[in-house]
């Protein structure tokens, strides 16, 4: 699952797995009164997928897996915090999960790396512009990467470290990279 702080302080859970398989469940967490309440439910059940806060409040789900029902996303979705509600936006141009999303100064989303429909790990990256609902490829990694991290740094750049480049891989990647 996903967990998410929210300008207002509350943390927002969606999605994950359970016994049962992937769920589409979103929760609301106010530290305040340590109480979870729902808050509805996405628009598809996902899990290893990515949940962003964007700077107008809402929150961006994209991607994901759903291995109950043998699906990979290339969809997203906002949750809009004030109404409880998700609404469908632009979809990345192929399935991804395991990937990282990351808030750039300029309010556009970095979606970047994990692995396809078909399993295999890209180095591929994507925009994703609030003002548009749309996503746009960008430059790729040079190499694929699961399981990594992406952290924004001061600089506007934004630091890729770290994950595996295949399934069958044993071993971690100890390299990093930066998009500017």
């Amino acid at each position: 699952h996903t967990a998410t702080l929210l300008q207002d302080g509350r943390v927002f859970l969606t999605g994950g797995e359970s016994d049962s398989g992937e769920l589409a469940s979103a929760d609301l967490y106010d530290p305040a009164t340590r109480a979870s309440t729902a808050t509805g439910k996405m628009l598809a059940a996902r899990s290893e997928h990515t949940a962003t806060l964007l700077l107008n409040g809402q929150v961006l789900v994209a991607g994901g897996a759903n291995g109950a029902a043998n699906l990979n996303y290339a969809s997203a979705e906002l949750f809009d915090p004030s109404r409880r509600t998700f609404s469908a936006t632009g979809s990345m141009a192929a399935p991804r999960y395991g990937h990282t999303a990351v808030l750039l100064s300029s309010g556009k989303v970095l979606v970047v790396g994990g692995a396809t429909d078909s399993g295999v790990v890209v180095s591929s990256a994507e925009l994703y512009d609030p003002a548009t609902g749309t996503f746009t490829k960008t430059d790729s990694m040079t190499g694929p990467r699961y399981g990594h991290t992406a952290t924004l740094l001061a600089d506007g750049k934004t630091l890729i470290a770290g994950g595996r480049d295949s399934f069958s891989s044993t071993t971690y990647l100890r390299c990093a990279e930066l998009y500017e």
